[in-house]
Formats: structure tokens, C-alpha cells, sequence
């Protein structure tokens, strides 16, 4: 509810909730959403996290380098920091403990918001996968799902966590499985379906039940929702649903005692994350209002001088019509003028006084 508030008083409550419990509490794997729940307040907020980073560091041993970790990558979520993603590459390279997973997260949260920062992380996650032991290992599928959610046009990331999935770390494989379901969120991409068909017949239970969860993502209400965090052309993006797709990439660090045992509820929170990515035209009443636009691949602006372009293959469409991932749209009338969009995916027109029929 508080997520980016930088709330002091649930700051400090979560703090003294983490100096009383004793390492019994803390070594539960419900105990580790408290550091998440404390990196969420600060979602975004870069240095106004450092005090509460330094806070978090005096803590038990067992839980204050997860604290740290969580509260570091979140601060720095989608700001593309290359400095702050080499240092976390650092800790999650050379040290050893379990807050490896959130580090490991944190990469791919840091450097999901721009293209080329998310093709540099991409590079990293690699060398953790060869040369990482089982903690980075079973982060390393995740992370690849948080740098392409709902985008399974990127085909390395697709090739990887499907050769992952057959992987000798039965938790690695399931980790790989959920985040094929991730990245195919809502696409009813027929490549991932068919994967996850030949893995339905897996014979352990652990593994069909991860299949079931990432085929049901796949086909996501059916091809009409998205989980992805991102609009205006990763421009902005919504805190709310980065911190349900955040908190289920964190359950499935310890899937084994998690959501495969005592608290598969915590796949609910994904339903933060889930909203329509089609587009929706409205009048000035919230009345449906069917115009013509070009839909096609969005690119940077190019074209001639005074007439920019910033879709290229477009296609005209009535709305109300779906677009894939990395596809725009604009009017192709000159009929009505687009006032503020009020959501995602959802813009309301009113009529050009200045236009003329002839």
C-alpha cells in the first residue's frame, strides 16, 4: 500500500520487528518478504535509501545482507545505474550466503528499463549462470524473466531458460519453468505453449505444478493481459505492478518451501501486475468511441523533416484493438484530438474543432 512512500514509521516498524526475532524467526522463508517489504517502500528512490541501507546492515547476521541487497536493487529499480549494477555484480560473483538471489534480482530490476542496459545485464547473468554455484544458479532464470516479462520476442532469453529447464538443479529447472510462463505472459506465444506441453509430462509433481502456473501466464485472460511494468515506451512504469512481480520472483528464490509447500498464496500477488494491453478509445462521456489508428513497431523518430514517424509496418485498425509487445499506435484521423490518458491503455477523445469533412 505504501510502496515508494519512503514511510518512516513502517521503515522503523519493520526494523524493530527484525532485531526481535530470534534466527529461528528469521531462517523461516516468510521472514525474508520483511526485507522486501522494506526495499519496497524505498521502490525507485535511489539515495534517499542510504540511511536505511546502513540501518539494515546492523542487524543479525543471518538477515542483514539480504535486507541490504533487497533495499539496494529496489532503491535503484528501472533507473539503468551501470555503476550500481557492476557493484551488485561484484557481490554476487565473489561473496557467498543467500542474499545472492535478491542480488542477482536486483541486476536485472536496475537495468530493465532501457534496451541497452537490459542486453549488458543480459551479458552478466550469463557469466553467473557458468560460473555461479546453486544460490546464483537458481536466480539467474528470474532475472532473465524480469528483463523480457510479457516480451518473448527477445529469442536468446528464450532458448536459455528453455535449455534450462531440463537443467540437472531440479530447482533451477523449476525456477526456468515459471519464468518461460513470465516472459510469455498473456501472449499465447504457440513456441512456449509447445515447450511447456513437452514438460507436462514431466513425472514429478513439484515440476508438473510449475508447468500448469506457466501455462496458465502464457495464455493470460486469454491474449488480452499483460504483466508487463512498463508504458509510454518504457518511459514510465507502474510501482504497484513492479512490486507483485518483485514479490513472487522472491517466493520462487525458496520455491521449495514457499508456494511448493505452505504458501502458495503468494502467486495471488502477480494480480497486481495483470491489466489489459489492448487500446480502449472513449468520448468525453467514457463512451466507447471507435476510431481508425495505424498500429505497427515502435521505433525512435525518423522520417523526412516535419513529418516524423514513430511507427514503421503499420496496419490501420478500429479500435478497440490489442497490441503486442513493442508495438504503438496513433489516430489516423485527424478527427479527434487525444486529451490525457487516465490508464494505461485506456484514452479519451474529444472532437477537433478545427477539422473539416472535405
Amino acid at each position: 500500500m505504501f510502496v515508494g512512500t519512503c514511510n518512516e514509521e513502517i521503515a522503523q516498524s519493520i526494523i524493530s520487528v527484525l532485531r526481535s526475532c530470534r534466527e529461528a524467526d528469521i531462517s523461516k522463508p516468510i521472514a525474508r518478504m520483511l526485507p522486501l517489504a522494506l526495499g519496497l517502500l524505498y521502490l525507485g528512490k535511489q539515495e534517499m535509501a542510504t540511511s536505511i541501507i546502513e540501518e539494515s546492515l546492523t542487524l543479525h547476521k543471518e538477515i542483514k545482507h539480504y535486507c541490504a541487497m533487497s533495499v539496494m536493487s529496489l532503491a535503484f529499480a528501472g533507473t539503468g545505474n551501470v555503476n550500481m549494477v557492476h557493484r551488485l555484480f561484484r557481490i554476487s560473483s565473489h561473496n557467498n550466503g543467500t542474499y545472492r538471489g535478491p542480488t542477482v534480482i536486483g541486476i536485472a530490476l536496475i537495468a530493465m528499463g532501457e534496451e541497452i542496459g537490459a542486453e549488458m545485464a543480459v551479458r552478466f547473468l550469463e557469466q553467473l549462470l557458468q560460473y555461479g554455484d546453486y544460490t546464483v544458479r537458481r536466480a539467474v532464470p528470474l532475472a532473465l524473466a524480469l528483463l523480457s516479462i510479457s516480451n518473448p520476442k527477445v529469442v536468446y532469453i528464450m532458448d536459455t531458460l528453455s535449455r534450462l529447464s531440463h537443467d540437472s538443479d531440479i530447482f533451477v529447472s523449476m525456477a526456468s519453468i515459471i519464468s518461460m510462463g513470465l516472459i510469455g505472459a498473456g501472449t499465447n506465444n504457440s513456441r512456449i505453449a509447445q515447450i511447456l506441453r513437452d514438460l507436462s509430462n514431466h513425472p514429478d509433481d513439484n515440476h508438473l505444478f510449475c508447468v500448469r502456473i506457466a501455462q496458465g501466464l502464457v495464455h493470460l485472460g486469454k491474449g488480452l493481459l499483460t504483466l508487463d511494468p512498463w508504458h509510454s515506451d518504457r518511459f514510465l512504469s507502474s510501482p504497484v505492478a513492479l512490486a507483485g512481480i518483485v514479490t513472487v520472483l522472491h517466493t520462487c528464490l525458496n520455491m521449495q518451501s514457499t508456494i511448493l509447500e505452505e504458501y502458495p498464496y503468494m502467486l495471488y500477488t502477480l494480480v497486481l501486475a495483470m491489466q489489459p494491453r489492448m487500446l480502449l478509445t472513449v468520448d468525453e462521456d467514457l463512451k466507447p468511441l471507435p476510431v481508425p489508428v495505424r498500429v505497427g513497431q515502435a521505433v525512435d523518430v525518423v522520417g523526412q523533416p516535419g513529418q516524423p514517424r514513430t511507427i514503421s509496418g503499420f496496419r490501420t485498425h478500429k479500435t478497440p484493438i490489442v497490441l503486442a509487445a513493442g508495438e504503438r499506435a496513433e489516430l489516423a484521423t485527424e478527427k479527434y484530438i487525444p486529451l490525457a490518458p487516465v490508464l494505461e491503455g485506456f484514452v479519451i477523445l474529444r472532437k477537433n474543432p478545427d477539422y473539416c469533412e472535405d
